[in-house]
């Protein structure tokens, strides 16, 4: 193994994203022209914990009181989105043997 593979994952992007220990991937996009973009990159930072990252581009309605109730709305569900991953990657307990 060489200086510059060694530590990669096998999702790593493997050049400049690397950089102060982390390890990134490439990036995942959904873009929907007009309407939104979201872009995903999986990171392993120095310490070894990975992450999602994930920016959101969505357009707004014109109007003042659509684009807020439209920011509302996004806020919630990212909350939600969050709190589902957050959920998901909690150790469950094991159960007694019987």
């Amino acid at each position: 193994m060489n200086r510059r593979t060694a530590g990669h994952t096998a999702w790593c992007g493997r050049d400049h994203r690397c950089n102060l220990g982390e390890h990134r991937s490439d990036e995942i996009v959904v873009d929907l022209p007009g309407h939104g973009r979201a872009v995903l990159v999986r990171v392993r930072t120095a310490a070894g914990r990975e992450h999602a990252e994930v920016r959101v581009r969505v357009a707004l309605a014109p109007g003042e009181i659509a684009a807020r109730r439209q920011l509302v709305g996004l806020l919630g569900d990212v909350r939600q989105a969050v709190t589902r991953a957050a959920i998901a990657a909690r150790p469950r307990p094991r159960q007694a043997e019987r």
